[in-house]
């Protein structure tokens, strides 16, 4: 298959301090993952049996700080791409993501999300897993915006709801109250089944999935 002529797997065009910035995150990542007990329930068998056809990914903003280092532990040897915002901090999650060997589509639901939905939809066709935070970037916290259902109803990739929880962590006091794992705690990652959106859903229908996949990301109604 071809890439997209979108195709962003390096860091070259994005600027010197965003590289910066994402080499020292990298560093930070690799160093504190490299103490965490990772325990990964996976009841439908995602991992040991990959589909063959691309997956969207979903995980909540404030739980992305593993998520690099669970893709190349368990999935490295599938191609993804992630959506980042068109922000400066997006700019920076796009250089981090690269330094994974993820490609990434520049846009969010408030800025250039038709267009960021268009760059998603080439790399699936593409054969590439996409990841998408369908809370970010602003939020509201823990709610389940329409971008990956509408991603799935269009190119029939199933999504894989990936859940995230620390044994012990530090909160930050941002709007998603973004977590970092202390060192030799525990990250227990959830893979709930893949999540199926049949082609040519009614508004309505849609509307019914994403509640149902907000249940499923959220099954204990966190607030914070």
């Amino acid at each position: 298959m071809t890439e997209p002529a979108t195709r962003s797997l390096d860091v070259k065009g994005l600027s010197p301090k965003s590289r910066r910035i994402a080499l020292a995150l990298s560093v930070l990542i690799r160093a504190l993952s490299s103490t965490l007990r990772w325990k990964v329930h996976d009841p439908g068998g995602v991992l040991k049996n990959f589909p063959e056809h691309p997956m969207i990914w979903v995980f909540w903003h404030n739980r992305i700080f593993v998520l690099t280092t669970f893709y190349r532990k368990f999935a490295g040897g599938r191609k993804g791409a992630i959506l980042s915002s068109a922000s400066r901090d997006g700019e920076i999650i796009a250089a981090l993501m690269s330094r994974s060997g993820m490609a990434s589509v520049r846009g969010s639901s408030s800025r250039r999300g038709a267009a960021a939905l268009l760059g998603l939809l080439d790399w699936v066709k593409s054969g590439y897993d996409v990841g998408v935070v369908p809370d970010g970037p602003r939020g509201p916290l823990y709610r389940m915006g329409p971008g990956a259902i509408k991603l799935a109803g269009m190119t029939g990739a199933k999504i894989l709801p990936i859940r995230v929880e620390y044994g012990s962590c530090w909160k930050f006091k941002s709007w998603d109250r973004f977590r970092v794992p202390k060192p030799f705690t525990t990250v227990d990652i959830y893979l709930d089944p893949l999540y199926d959106v049949p082609a040519g859903q009614t508004d309505e229908e849609l509307e019914k999935s994403r509640l149902e996949l907000e249940r499923i990301m959220n099954p204990n109604n966190e607030t914070d």
